[in-house]
């Protein structure tokens, strides 16, 4: 069978932009704060910092970049909705002896959204940042 013809629609579709990745965006209400809470618990390296507005920290690869009141990232949308921490997504942290890592948590005082869940790919569990938005510890099954 044949392929169907393809329009220039089909064309456009296909071409795909250049891009790379940059990081994630967390929305957050205190920077300095968020700061002190990615490098004192999870050992994040502070990369770039112009409080209140605006933090980027990195944890190898990954760098999450932290947008307070102000930050040109967390202006309300044209429709009118305003950007606020929280949500469902969320960065994944890999771990080593995830319980020993919730002991070191709870002690620190840190929220958890949930109680440890354990399935075929390994264990996790959803903590909070100071702002509500999410994080994942995640153990491999081994």
């Amino acid at each position: 069978m044949s392929e169907p013809p393809r329009g220039p629609s089909d064309a456009k579709a296909r071409q795909s932009i250049s891009a790379t990745f940059h990081g994630v965006r967390y929305q957050v209400k205190d920077v300095t704060h968020a700061v002190e809470f990615y490098t004192q618990q999870f050992g994040f390296r502070l990369e770039h910092e112009q409080p209140p507005a605006f933090a980027g920290v990195s944890l190898g690869p990954l760098h999450v970049l932290l947008s307070g009141p102000g930050a040109s990232g967390s202006r309300p949308l044209a429709d009118g909705r305003t950007q606020e921490p929280g949500g469902w997504n969320r960065i994944v942290l890999k771990v080593e002896d995830l319980p020993s890592v919730m002991e070191t948590l709870k002690r620190a005082g840190i929220h958890f959204r949930n109680q440890m869940e354990v399935g075929p790919g390994g264990r996790q569990v959803q903590v909070e940042d100071p702002d509500g938005n999410p994080i994942e510890l995640f153990e491999p099954a081994r």
